[in-house]
């Protein structure tokens, strides 16, 4: 058989045969690689410069492993994701063509010795010496996976650019009015007279009758009704309540005490005190006059005049003293006796032992209650996620919260509250755990629908707001909604004293909008909120000035933006918490650029820094276009596929 087939091989239609099924699996099967023999590699042109696929591909992994290190490199980057760095990646590399393209044609030139001092001067590149270390410089760029070349081609370029963008920002400077414009909006200062209206500062009205109370209880019922309250059985899982499970045995309390033995015994400290001299001359007058009977701050004092300093101890320990002739002379000395000059290396000392503060030790009773709670802390921290899987797993095979193991450690509470946690009693509830525990196990309860199955969910572990503490103790609850019940509105007879005294609150800021209505009024018919004042029997003050974005104390925020917005002399009314304000602004005051000059020329350096990087915006993006970029998209789609 196979004798036969090789002698039909040799006829001329088999072998016709075989060149065309070559031909329809080079078309079919292997197509992309026809397609890309004799096309363009390159990945982009620019200027008529080709980026090719090399060159690309090194730049898209650096931009990748970049991207990567920015998330933590927790995760794979998506196929989106490295789609969007390479087209960043080939943008990048497009304006730096355009640039080097541009920076060419002007004729601008680095030279090696330019270029050398700038990789010279890279900190990357210096070792510990602090100057260049070759070493350092080839290590970063294998690490970044550049070669010298490459890279100095790299610097080339951007030094070209840099003298390009340099001098187009040389030549920014930021028309003197409009800075005198900035200065004035940003500190021009403005003084207004007002009138402050307090609301309890009103004549209290005439007693309302029954009839007005009862509208004004109709009129607004969600002063006067229950919050909603809603029925919860919770259970809290936290390390505190495991650690209250845990028994420690005393044979673990006491290994743990003798492995930390050291810390419950305090060796003898003494409470010093020591004058420090350069000479010996120095000391022994200092000495001298300490012993006549001078206090100790008669001695600093004296030691300060004489150029010489002073210290003191409360609790010093001889590691505790640097120079160890010293502290040996301290350790000997009689408490009181003035002891010294001593001469060390360092310096002369003159020393008093004021107090001896003899060692101590803690013996195991004394601290086994404290080191069990420790030992069980530490437990309870272990056990947590893993005890919190078992709650979930016992929920979840009761579907309820009844069925919970008691060795769990979980602490259950069940009751009535309002989002706030206050009882229909008015008392807080007695949420068991820590404060971002209740706040979490609040929130939940007022986001569940009655009857919704519960789940174990996690509260607290988050960073500490304050540098230095610890972050928020983690903890798991899980609870159920058995009842929602509604805000209700309280009887009437039941809550009249409160009533009443709504009424006449609202009553006294009424008059109070009254009278600052008519204020208002008055200065916008053309007369002085002085004379407005007086007659309407109001006291007027002057508020200190202000500026647009600063105000002062004593001038309300809600009236900084009317202040700004008037002209010299027009009214404004606002409402603070507790009262109305009527003011009239009084002056305008601009700054002028000669007494402010630090804010002058701050300003400047700010305006010119953000023209200089408009203008640099608009050149980088006319040199991109007059460059003519074009991508080839399928080979920058082969890159960034994974």
């Amino acid at each position: 058989m196979l004798a036969r087939f090789r002698d039909h091989l040799n006829s001329w239609f088999v072998r016709a045969l075989f060149l065309l099924l070559v031909i329809a699996f080079a078309v079919w099967g292997v197509g992309d690689v026809v397609r890309l023999i004799g096309g363009d590699a390159a990945v982009a042109t620019v200027a008529g410069q080709k980026l090719d696929a090399p060159t690309v591909a090194n730049a898209f992994q650096g931009q990748l492993q970049a991207a990567e290190r920015q998330m933590g490199g927790e995760a794979a980057p998506t196929p989106e994701m490295r789609r969007e760095v390479a087209f960043r990646t080939i943008e990048i590399l497009i304006t730096q063509a355009a640039m080097n393209a541009e920076a060419r044609a002007l004729g601008i030139v680095v030279p090696d010795a330019a270029l050398r001092q700038a990789v010279f001067a890279i900190p990357a590149f210096q070792g510990p010496a602090g100057s260049f270390d070759r070493r350092q410089f080839e290590m970063v760029l294998q690490k970044n996976g550049l070669d010298e070349a490459r890279f100095l081609d790299m610097m080339r370029g951007d030094m070209r650019e840099q003298e390009i963008l340099g001098a187009l920002r040389a030549g920014v400077a930021p028309p003197e009015q409009l800075l005198r414009q900035v200065l004035i909006y940003q500190d021009q200062t403005r003084i207004a007279d007002a009138v402050e209206l307090p609301f309890n500062a009103a004549s209290p009205p005439p007693a309302p009758s029954e009839a007005q109370l009862l509208r004004y209880y109709e009129n607004h019922p969600a002063d006067f009704s229950t919050p909603e309250y809603r029925r919860i059985k919770a259970v809290v899982l936290s390390a505190e309540t495991i650690a209250k499970t845990i028994s420690v045995p005393e044979s673990e309390i006491r290994e743990v005490y003798d492995q930390r033995k050291a810390e419950f015994a305090k060796p003898e400290t003494r409470a010093i005190e020591v004058v420090v001299a350069r000479t010996e001359a120095a000391a022994s007058k200092l000495a001298l006059a300490w012993r006549a009977g001078a206090d100790w701050t008669e001695m600093a004092k004296a030691a300060d005049q004489a150029g010489e300093s002073t210290l003191s101890l409360d609790t010093a320990t001889p590691s505790q003293i640097p120079v160890p002739e010293l502290a040996k002379a301290i350790f000997e000395a009689t408490p009181g006796v003035i002891t010294g000059p001593i001469k060390t290396d360092l310096a002369w000392y003159v020393a008093r032992v004021t107090k001896i503060n003899p060692p101590s030790k803690q013996d195991f009773a004394e601290v086994k209650d404290r080191l069990a709670a420790e030992i069980a802390q530490q437990k309870a921290n272990e056990e947590l996620d893993k005890r919190a899987t078992k709650l979930e797993d016992a929920i979840a095979g009761s579907g309820g919260l009844d069925e919970i193991p008691a060795d769990l450690g979980v602490v259950g509470v069940a009751g009535s509250l309002d989002a706030q946690g206050i009882t229909p009693d008015g008392k807080p509830a007695p949420l068991p755990g820590p404060e971002a525990l209740n706040k979490a196990l609040l929130t939940a309860a007022f986001q569940m629908k009655k009857g919704e199955p519960p789940h174990v969910a996690e509260a607290g572990g988050e960073t500490a707001s304050a540098p230095g503490q610890p972050p928020t103790p983690r903890a798991y609850y899980a609870l159920s909604v058995e009842d929602v019940i509604p805000p209700a509105l309280k009887p009437f007879s039941a809550v009249k004293p409160d009533v009443t005294r709504a009424w006449i609150e609202a009553a006294q800021r009424r008059a109070q909008e009254i009278t600052a209505a008519g204020l208002l009024s008055a200065v916008d018919a053309g007369e002085s909120l002085a004379d407005a004042a007086l007659k309407a029997g109001v006291r007027i003050r002057r508020l200190p000035p202000v500026k647009r974005f600063a105000g002062a104390e004593g001038v309300p925020a809600s009236l900084l933006a009317p202040l700004f917005a008037m002209k010299q002399g027009e009214p404004t009314m606002v409402e603070t918490n507790d009262s109305f304000i009527v003011a009239a602004l009084a002056e305008i005051h601009d700054p002028d650029p000669k007494s402010d000059s630090a804010e002058y020329e701050k300003i400047r350096a700010s305006m010119q820094k953000r023209l200089g990087d408009d203008i640099e915006q608009i050149f980088v993006t006319t040199v991109r276009s007059d460059a003519h970029p074009h991508i080839n998209q399928a080979l920058l789609n082969q890159i960034a596929a994974p």
